[in-house]
């Protein structure tokens, strides 16, 4: 039967039980459950008839929607670029009936108040670089729009937020400077929305650090959303504004930061209009 198949198309009912046991084993690698890859691959040989290796290689391209889509990925099927049609259409299908896997795709986000308890990883961030979106995912690209998502996820907003005003202050503390550290300040929790960045900070000078946290469950190369008043506070403040971008927040968050002038290391969009009469 294996080889009757070789070099033929997946159906669209081949497509669905992988991409379904795609996000099963997702689910229990974010959860932190066992499960074994060869097991599973050998399961699915026996209900599509596919080989070893068609199974591995088609894992590895739903990895590379995912990717795309700011979707944490299974960790040992790096992403492989084939974007086929039925396997996006697969993928597209499966967030579809299911929505929270895409909304909240991590159900094992740190919890509020051990954010203290974990130090956190800083990069040199991504170097810029547009890449067209391939043609088959962009139906599903604009219909899952992970910017959206992670900006009205207020709950993973704050935890990125803390997870930022505790790292600031132990490190801080770590270099000697405890009277900078008591000083410092999550404006966006205490003063509320609107100071055009979230946590004051500072340098070992002594000097202020104006830190707007953006945070996603996605990859570093994930897109973000940038507020006109933060970008403008950029401008205004560009000796003291920074931007700590938090990534793959379902596992173990690492970051990097971004320093004015923007636009040198992030391709800016314009996002939305505002009407006026």
């Amino acid at each position: 039967m294996l080889e009757d198949l070789a070099g033929s198309d997946w159906t669209n009912e081949q497509v669905d039980l992988i991409v379904a046991d795609y996000f099963d084993m997702l689910g229990l690698e974010l959860s932190g459950k066992p499960f074994v890859k060869a097991q599973r691959n050998a399961a699915l040989q026996a209900l599509t008839g596919r080989s070893r290796g068609s199974i591995e290689f088609k894992h590895q391209n739903i990895s590379a929607v995912l990717l795309r889509l700011g979707i944490p990925w299974i960790q040992g099927f790096k992403p492989r670029a084939n974007f086929q049609r039925a396997l996006v259409d697969g993928v597209e299908r499966h967030l579809a009936a299911r929505p929270a896997l895409f909304e909240n795709p991590v159900a094992t986000v740190a919890p509020t108040g051990l954010a203290e308890q974990t130090s956190l990883f800083f990069e040199a961030p991504p170097t810029p670089g547009f890449e067209p979106t391939p043609a088959p995912l962009e139906r599903i690209v604009k219909k899952f729009d992970s910017a959206l998502r992670d900006a009205r996820n207020r709950a993973l907003g704050r935890q990125g937020e803390e997870r930022i005003f505790f790292h600031e202050q132990a490190s801080l503390r770590a270099a000697g400077r405890t009277d900078l550290a008591r000083a410092v300040r999550w404006v966006s929790q205490e003063d509320g929305d609107g100071a055009g960045f979230d946590i004051r900070s500072f340098d070992l000078a002594g000097r202020e650090r104006l830190i707007e946290v953006k945070t996603t469950v996605g990859q570093s190369t994930t897109p973000f959303f940038l507020s006109e008043n933060e970008r403008a506070f950029a401008e205004e403040r560009p000796d003291a504004f920074r931007i700590a971008r938090l990534h793959d927040f379902a596992r173990q968050p690492r970051a990097f930061e971004l320093a004015p002038p923007l636009d040198t290391c992030v391709m800016l969009r314009a996002a939305t209009w505002r009407a006026e009469f």
